[in-house]
């Protein structure tokens, strides 16, 4: 294995290889290190921070940073400086060097170098550093002595590492601040150095004495040093301050807006406008409404559009937290929000010629329209409507990437809106389908776009618009490029939406030819995945069955080939009829076939690194939902095939059972109900495995769950239990807005069910052929709601593993590790948080939980005993906070029973909102519980004297 093997396997983005082959790989780094030559050693140098990334654990990381430390200690400066770039790069695996002494002493005996090159590297080493060694006295010292250095690059550096040091440590913050008090007050200090050194004192906030002597520093700067330069770098360092410290960001909100109100230079302007921005998004509760309106004057006065548009950034940051109801709050009776300065300047602004000005215009109004009651602010909802049809009439035919931008900007303000205002939505949708036709393609997409998520929230789109949408697809694309591929797919969204998982055969014509002539085969599959969310699932077959034979991969084909199942099983049961029982039962029949050959489809395109688990969970859900709804129709018809025998009656009056009066039904129900019950749990567990699931994902196994745990409380209040437990109380029906079209559908056949069987229940007490007709007719109404396939099914955005690690560890995978049963084993876990491109897109993690157990498998040699059972477990669970992706800790566990022992560790995750999430892993190693030698001795002692047989009297014995 060379130099480039250890390059190819570090470039692989797999994970789960075995510890040998990190170690293989970290023994090819080093011969690489101890390479003669200059440009292999460097090579290997700059593959640690990949070796980082794949194998992220203490042991391997802490042997990587110490051959590190030696090639910064003996070679050249440009190896010095590569390793500094490999730490720089590798910040968040600092904390697992456990050498951190050995490290450091290597890193550090460069310091006392005749190079001041060699220097300047090793206090950058040591600033990049700091967070793992803030108090060493001596770091400390050579980088206050380097600040006197004649050497402007050294200099430099110890400047960089001051700041490293006093963000990290209060004792060096307090120590230095003095001394660069005295070198920024200095004449004898140059400008440029000076513009340097202020920065440090933003990290000046670790009490309020140091925070307050910084301050007045930068106050006396401020006016001492009038020149550009030295204002910006003044006011920002004052900024930075201020929001660390927190105390002083009302007189730094003054300070700034007096520099933006008085000063006439344009860049110091720009500087205030930019830490405005920060701290509006960073303390927009301290905004009082002085401050907005102090704002608002200077973008009326303000004759520069530049400056004019930082400043309505800064309003519409602000318009979008509780500084607008502030500023509202404290208007008087006589000054209704019409006439305020800001409603005034967000309305100039909606017909600014320059549209990113507009944009901004438009999001405070918007905005403002959202957070006032809506009986104060009517008069502006007709204002708003009209500036952001303007906007986008304006934006819609410019393809240029500025005017898409403000498009997309202004579409994200209307879908705010007619959120908050949902009786704008009808005509602002009737206006987005009249400018569809005159927009460029660039702009249609995103129309369409906005279109869905408005007819997502909201029932406007309906089949009087879905002519006008067929003849805009009839024409929509004539080329195969980038923008048309999009283009076909949001506008057959937008069909989909309108059309209500009902496609006309015209509709589906128009499509597939225009799919035929232009889209190539990733489009096909867009919109086909398209109509499966949106439950057109005859549609989705056909575009599936096509696509089968157009994949280069067999594991592609069955993926394919198990969606067109799915869709053909869900189409089958679109088909059913209310009271045609025989019907329903022939039509889930023929969905089971279609879905049993789906599943094994299914599992033949799952691969080791893609497992397709949640898929095929929710598949199985799927088929045993079915299977138990068919069941419980069959259950129902056995009241008329198998009615209760005669004495059915007096058996219950005797026995006191009033269900013995129902015949066999009675317990053919119960296991029913207990079915639905156990699916709904199932339905649970599937959802609080889905960490990385996307919101609709997880409502719609919710809706799944809901719908089991309906049929189970039908079953139980209409035949088992009339006085059973409300449904409320099994789910929160209802509590959540419909995000959907599928949402709001289940949720009003759970209403309408509901209603039913309260009904049902009032008028007629004991069970009859109302009583199951009423629960066949509930499983055919919730069969009839097309299915959605959502986006986490075909589609993970998001995506977060575990990895642990545990020690001790076993040499071989299968040997037990040895412990004595008077002692305890003390088990450290450790672990690293794996993440994929977009890491937190939907939660994030706030802390991890490990549980470990441990169950005894094989009793030793003397523990033939009565064994309690407390004594051969142990369980023991801790939360953990990882931090920078990287968490550790340990369990004492007990193993007095000797044998042997299975030792499980399970991890599950914590999101910000408490909730916890079975994610997994879950590891499992083997404990043999020995007796301790002096145990093991006495009792061989016992033995043997128990062995020896006893002397035998008799008469001479007595003498």
């Amino acid at each position: 294995m060379s130099l480039s093997t250890a390059r190819s396997f570090l470039s692989e983005a797999c994970y789960g290889e075995q510890e040998l082959d990190a170690n293989s790989a970290l023994l090819e780094l080093d011969k690489g290190l101890r390479s003669g030559k200059p440009g292999e050693q460097c090579e290997a140098v700059v593959l640690f921070p990949k070796l980082f990334l794949k194998y992220p654990f203490p042991i391997l990381i802490n042997s990587a940073f110490l051959k590190l430390a030696d090639i910064f200690r003996l070679g050249n400066n440009f190896l010095r400086l590569c390793v500094l770039k490999v730490t720089q790069q590798s910040e968040k695996h600092l904390e697992k060097i456990l050498n951190v002494d050995e490290f450091v002493k290597r890193v550090f005996s460069v310091i006392h170098s005749n190079d001041p090159v060699a220097r300047a590297i090793t206090l950058r080493m040591l600033g990049s550093l700091a967070s793992i060694i803030p108090e060493r006295k001596n770091a400390h010292h050579s980088i206050r002595q380097s600040l006197d250095s004649h050497d402007n690059v050294e200099v430099e550096a110890a400047i960089f590492a001051a700041a490293s040091f006093s963000a990290q440590s209060k004792v060096f913050a307090a120590g230095i601040c003095n001394k660069v008090s005295e070198m920024i007050q200095g004449l004898e200090t140059p400008v440029d150095l000076k513009l340097k050194l202020i920065p440090m004192l933003q990290h000046m906030h670790h009490d309020a004495s140091l925070a307050s002597s910084s301050r007045e520093l930068l106050q006396n700067l401020v006016t001492s040093y009038p020149s550009t330069p030295m204002v910006i770098v003044t006011l920002h360092t004052f900024t930075q301050l201020a929001a660390s410290s927190l105390i002083d960001i009302p007189k730094q909100l003054q300070l700034l807006l007096q520099y933006l109100k008085d000063d006439p230079r344009k860049a110091v302007k720009r500087l205030a406008i930019n830490d405005l921005k920060l701290l509006a998004k960073k303390a927009p509760h301290l905004w009082i409404r002085e401050n907005t309106q102090t704002l608002c004057e200077c973008a009326l006065s303000s004759p520069y559009d530049s400056l004019k548009l930082g400043m309505l950034a800064v309003l519409s940051t602000l318009s979008e937290t509780i500084a607008i109801k502030q500023y509202f709050s404290q208007t008087t009776v006589s000054g209704p929000p019409r006439i305020t300065d800001l409603v005034n300047l967000a309305q100039d602004c909606c017909y600014h010629s320059n549209l990113a000005v507009a944009a901004h215009g438009v999001i405070v109004l918007s905005n403002i329209v959202i957070s006032c009651p809506e009986k104060d602010i009517t008069h502006l909802e007709q204002d708003t409507v009209l500036g952001l049809e303007s906007l986008l009439m304006l934006c819609s035919q410019d393809g240029s990437p500025s005017a898409q931008a403000t498009l997309k900007t202004t579409l994200t303000s209307l879908v705010k809106l007619l959120k908050s205002r949902p009786h704008l939505s009808q005509s602002a949708v009737e206006f987005l389908l009249g400018q569809l036709h005159l927009s460029c393609d660039s702009s249609r997409v995103l129309m369409c776009h906005t279109l869905s998520a408005i007819a997502t929230h909201l029932p406007v789109l309906g089949d009087s618009m879905l002519g006008d949408l067929v003849d805009l697809y009839r024409v929509a694309s004539h080329s195969s490029t980038n923008k048309q591929q999009e283009l076909l797919v949001s506008l057959a969204t937008v069909i989909f939406v309108a059309s209500q998982s009902s496609l006309s055969a015209e509709v589906k014509t128009v499509i597939k030819q225009q799919l035929e002539n232009v889209a190539n085969g990733w489009t096909v599959y867009r919109i086909a995945r398209q109509a499966s969310r949106m439950g057109c699932h005859e549609f989705s077959s056909e575009l599936y069955q096509s696509l089968r034979t157009r994949v280069a991969s067999e594991h592609f084909y069955f993926w394919l080939n198990s969606l067109k199942e799915f869709s053909q099983a869900e189409q089958c049961l679109t088909h059913m009829e209310d009271g045609d029982y025989s019907g329903a039962m022939s039509a889930i029949a023929e969905a089971l076939r279609s879905y049993q050959k789906g599943i094994a489809s299914l599992t033949a395109a799952s691969t080791p690194l893609n497992p397709l688990t949640f898929q095929c969970e929710f598949i199985k859900l799927r088929i045993d939902n079915l299977q138990a709804l068919s069941q419980l129709i069959c259950t129902c018809n056995s009241l008329k095939t198998s009615p209760p025998p005669a004495v059915a009656t007096s058996l219950a009056l005797s026995t006191g059972h009033d269900l013995q009066s129902c015949g066999r039904i009675s317990l053919q129900m119960k296991v029913c109900m207990d079915e639905f019950k156990s699916l709904a749990a199932r339905y649970a567990e599937l959802h609080q495995s889905s960490f990385d699931a996307d919101y609709a994902t997880l409502r719609n196994v919710e809706l799944q769950q809901q719908s089991c745990l309906l049929v189970s409380h039908v079953i139980e209040t209409l035949i088992l239990e009339p006085q059973a437990v409300s449904y409320q109380e099994y789910g929160p029906l209802g509590s959540v807005q419909s995000e959907s079209e599928y949402e709001r559908r289940m949720m009003s056949v759970f209403t309408h069910v509901l209603e039913e069987v309260e009904t049902l229940n009032k008028k007629h007490p004991p069970v009859s052929y109302l009583h199951t007709g009423c629960l066949c007719d509930a499983i055919i109404a919730l069969l009839k709601v097309p299915l959605s396939f959502q986006r986490y099914f075909f589609q993970k955005l998001q995506s977060t593993s575990i990895k642990l690690a545990l020690s001790p560890s076993p040499r071989t995978p299968n040997e037990p590790i040895p412990v004595q049963n008077n002692q305890q084993l003390t088990l450290k876990v450790e672990g690293v948080v794996q993440h994929g491109s977009s890491p937190g897109l939907f939660r994030k993690i706030q802390s991890v939980c490990l549980n470990v157990t441990s169950t005894l498998q094989s009793k030793g040699p003397g523990a033939d005993y009565k064994i309690p059972l407390e004594s051969t477990t142990n369980e023991i669970e801790q939360r953990v906070e990882p931090h920078n992706d990287y968490f550790s800790t340990q369990f004492l566990l007990n193993f007095s029973i000797l044998g042997t022992h299975a030792v499980t560790v399970e991890a599950s995750v914590v999101d910000e909102s408490g909730i916890e999430w079975k994610t997994g892993p879950k590891t499992t190693l083997s404990v043999k519980s020995m007796e301790d030698p002096y145990s093991q001795q006495l009792r061989h002692q016992m033995q043997q004297s128990a062995a020896q047989p006893a002397p035998q009297r008799s008469a001479y014995s007595r003498f």
